[in-house]
């Protein structure tokens, strides 16, 4: 279609192109005829005559001839009938002849009229018509050439961009909302493949926001678990073991047996499904960050009506101020909650405790003591699954996780109130790296070796 369409082109303009050839020999024809025109109005001397005739053309072919003034009038194309009428008429006529055409210009004097006759040959008029159309079709071929690679290099783009959008369709298919396409190729391809990323987009950001409802709605379950934990701790022994008792004492004990291994075994499962859905939101979402305070002073909100029914003194320090943390605010309140949550579970009713958020020196920690009987083993406590008091072992583990998460840590100690100190240590995302200073090592041992030549000059005490 691209050669029909050059073609198409080319050829009228290579017509066109003759005929401004023939038109532009014409013009040189009536040029010569007008030099001997204007010699026989000067004089018809047959001497002044030939040489102007000699002087229109070096060629003695094209050369014009002279009728109606005597002399030769040998060598012309030109019939009687066209003589005639030229001088009649007294106009100049163009006509086509066998060999080429022919030019007759009437020339009046005094009372005879000269016709001056030019003869143009076939092979003037057709000369450079063979370069002019190789030119032409030179210049076709690199036109076709020229949309041919044209075209080609269209299509590859458009077949790149539509394999490249059909990969990607299929990855997201399989799973892999991650996939992008860059918009290339013709307009409307460019306009699928924008489509195609805002799709996976709302794609991810549906999936992060089920995910987050999930894990949401088991964070939400925990906190009346933890009450009902309490409530059925607080029953009667389920200990059948020792001492006799009636079939419907025994059936009463390991009612509240199985009551208390359900809630711990639901515990457990809620923890891990909240570990499981945190770690899959925040590897689709990034990072994040979240007030430290604000959330704490959120939570506290719920623990305090807890702690109010159990009788626990408690207050919060340093949660007036914002502090930011490196982690998403979510998983910074399970985290929270867990460690809370253990002050309930293993501290008898009435036990004080405190909350407590500082920043200092590029960290953020969140402290929680408490008033009871302490760990015996803080490195055992804070290994998963592990715990001494009969649980799952989970609750530091979520804590321990979400601080490795921000680049921190977990500690347990003795507390002031004389019980347990856990201890979440979180990056600070606003710090200012330190500046090393390299000659701070230097410095100080010349600074020691100051100090220990001043004491040996000391006097030494009798």
């Amino acid at each position: 279609m691209c050669s029909l369409a050059a073609l198409a082109f080319l050829i009228p303009l290579g017509l066109t192109l003759g005929d401004q050839s023939r038109q532009e020999k014409l013009a040189d024809a009536a040029r010569r005829s007008a030099l001997v025109t204007g010699a026989l109005v000067a004089s018809t001397d047959p001497e002044v005559v030939r040489r102007a005739v000699t002087a229109s053309d070096e060629d003695p072919a094209l050369r014009p001839v002279v009728h109606g003034i005597g002399g030769d009038e040998s060598g012309g194309h030109a019939d009687a009938a066209a003589l005639t009428w030229a001088g009649t008429e007294r106009r100049s006529l163009v006509t086509d002849v066998p060999g080429g055409v022919l030019r007759l210009d009437p020339v009046v004097l005094g009372d005879t009229v000269a016709v001056v006759e030019v003869f143009v040959p076939d092979r003037v008029l057709d000369e450079g018509s063979g370069r002019r159309w190789l030119l032409l079709l030179t210049v076709a071929a690199a036109l076709v050439g020229a949309a041919v690679l044209v075209v080609d290099r269209a299509a590859a783009r458009t077949v790149d961009a539509t394999d490249e959008l059909v990969k990607a369709a299929l990855a997201v298919g399989d799973g892999d909302l991650g996939v992008r396409v860059e918009p290339t190729g013709p307009r409307e391809l460019a306009e699928a493949g924008h489509a195609f990323n805002r799709m996976a987009e709302r794609l991810v950001a549906l999936r992060a926001d089920e995910r987050e409802l999930v894990a949401d709605l088991s964070h939400r379950l925990r906190t009346p678990l933890t009450a009902l934990r309490l409530d059925a701790e607080a029953l009667e022994s389920d200990d059948t073991s020792i001492g006799t008792f009636s079939p419907a004492e025994l059936d009463r004990r390991r009612g509240i047996r199985r009551i208390r291994q359900a809630i711990v075994t639901l515990e457990g499962e809620v923890d891990q499904l909240i570990k499981t859905t945190r770690k899959a939101v925040s590897q689709e979402t990034g990072p994040a960050t979240c007030d430290v305070s604000e959330l704490v002073r959120e939570r506290m909100v719920f623990w305090s009506a807890l702690a109010g029914d159990q009788h626990r003194p408690h207050r919060v320090v340093g949660a007036q101020l914002r502090i930011p943390a490196p982690v998403p605010r979510a998983e910074l309140a399970a985290a929270l909650d867990a460690v809370i949550g253990n002050v309930f579970r293993y501290t008898p009713q009435g036990t004080a405790f405190e909350v407590a958020v500082s920043r200092r020196d590029g960290w953020v920690a969140i402290r929680v003591d408490d008033a009871g009987p302490g760990i015996a083993n803080p490195d055992r406590a804070l290994r998963r699954g592990a715990s001494d008091q009969g649980s799952t072992g989970l609750g530091l583990d979520i804590a321990r996780r979400v601080a490795l998460q921000a680049n921190g840590s977990v500690s347990i100690d003795r507390a002031r109130l004389g019980g347990a100190s856990v201890v979440m240590l979180l990056a600070d995302p606003e710090a200012t790296p330190r500046q090393v200073n390299r000659f701070g090592l230097v410095g100080r041992m010349a600074r020691d070796a100051r100090e220990q030549k001043t004491r040996r000059r000391l006097p030494r005490p009798r």
